[in-house]
């Protein structure tokens, strides 16, 4: 048994599984989408003049608290665009996957039986630190 040939099979069911074929249909429709790009844009051009005008000796705060006001707008125009609401769905659903499959593996390494281990739920413990996110 040839484990990494075994690995790239399960590569090939991961990108069938539905929860990939969507986080990548939402992809493409936000790098479609001409909006959501420009603020996106914009906000990185803000959190670089940010940036840019922290590390000037002359701190002109005005100016930063208004760049900062706009970065926060510009945020939250990205955040509630409808496309970026699904593919943030989208790709915690397949975060969600190959967390699970990783929780899997890990149990395994462990010596956990491959057919009884469950991975925990977003937030539980498995035990191991290796596919710990962090306490908390």
């Amino acid at each position: 048994m040839d484990v990494i040939k075994l690995t790239r099979e399960l590569g090939k069911a991961i990108q069938q599984d539905d929860r990939y074929i969507a986080y990548n249909l939402a992809k493409k429709v936000n790098d479609e989408d001409a909006v959501l790009q420009a603020d996106i844009e914009r906000f990185s051009e803000i959190r670089k003049e940010i940036n840019e005008a922290m590390c000037n000796e002359d701190l002109n705060k005005d100016n930063l608290v208004e760049l900062d006001t706009e970065m926060k707008t510009v945020y939250q125009k990205i955040m509630s665009n409808p496309n970026m609401i699904v593919f943030q769905g989208a790709q915690t659903a397949l975060e969600d996957l190959v967390n699970n499959i990783n929780q899997i593996i890990s149990m395994c390494a462990n010596g956990e039986d491959p057919d009884t281990c469950e991975p925990q739920k977003a937030g539980g413990c498995t035990g191991s630190c290796s596919t710990c996110g962090g306490c908390g």
